[in-house]
């Protein structure tokens, strides 16, 4: 939910039907990346990136820079700024839903970037109504808006309460996964099946997101605190992991599934798939 005396990134309206809620965009992920300036290594000064011109070396200044799409080799359509500015869509505040759909009806990999959705000024009662109407019908509600002149796609869901707008890849933009390489019509034996199964079941558990943490970038944070302080760094090489390769795939499987049972017994906690792999037993 967007704290309070945090910044809206762009305002508008969602256009439900012949209703108009006013509502404001925020961000709902902040972003844990380590970032480095590019030094100079003789005085620590930071380095400035230059536009120098490939044919005579010479840095080219910002008046003498424009934009070419190339069509072949060396060759380039030039367009100009006050071409791509009379095509660009038209500003708008509003969020035009076009269709409400079922959530499983969209697949993942069209999601982009999550935001949140507060009510504008005076907008509360709308914007709850439209939060408990997508409650109740578990629908998901498809739109399109412009932000910084471009048009997005994006899908509208209620999260605890508040609407969240996550960006989507248009249709064109998203491969097929026919187009994936090594993958063919390779049989595999129903007993391998049926272990890999069972090794699923002994690795499932709920998701829970606080579990899961970046650890380079932990270790990264860890680095510079202690070179800042003055202590002494010492490395080690690092020993690139060779990947494995697997001969016999059901003896892998079963070593999987004992060192999967083994690992969940010092733990002590029973996931939800151990059930599942019980009554299967049972009805087998």
């Amino acid at each position: 939910m967007p704290r309070t005396g945090s910044r809206s990134m762009w305002s508008g309206s969602i256009s439900f039907g012949l209703v108009n809620i006013p509502v404001k965009l925020f961000v709902a992920i902040r972003e844990k990346n380590i970032h480095f300036h590019m030094l100079h290594d003789q005085d620590h000064a930071r380095l400035q990136r230059k536009m120098v011109c490939s044919a005579d070396g010479k840095e080219v200044h910002p008046e003498h820079i424009v934009k070419g799409y190339e069509v072949a080799p060396d060759q380039y359509v030039i367009v100009q700024d006050r071409e791509l500015e009379a095509l660009a869509p038209k500003a708008s505040r509003t969020i035009e839903i076009q269709d409400f759909v079922d959530l499983n009806d969209i697949d993942p990999l069209y999601y982009d970037r999550p935001y949140y959705l507060a009510p504008g000024e005076h907008a509360a009662k709308s914007y709850k109504l439209l939060v408990e109407a997508m409650n109740k019908s578990k629908k998901v509600a498809i739109a399109t808006f412009v932000m910084r002149q471009k048009e997005y796609l994006c899908a509208l869901r209620p999260i605890n309460g508040v609407i969240s707008l996550t960006t989507m890849h248009f249709n064109e933009e998203v491969l097929p996964a026919r187009e994936v390489a090594g993958v063919s019509d390779v049989k595999v034996d129903e007993r391998e099946v049926k272990m890999a199964q069972h090794l699923v079941d002994q690795l499932s558990a709920d998701f829970k997101p606080s579990k899961y943490h970046d650890d380079y970038q932990e270790r990264v944070m860890e680095l510079i605190e202690k070179k800042a302080k003055g202590e002494e760094i010492v490395t080690q090489p690092a020993v690139a992991e060779r990947p494995h390769r697997v001969i016999n795939l059901m003896a892998a499987l079963e070593q999987s599934l004992a060192e999967a049972k083994k690992k969940k017994g010092k733990n002590g906690h029973a996931h939800p798939g151990q059930e599942t792999a019980r009554r299967r037993k049972k009805v087998a």
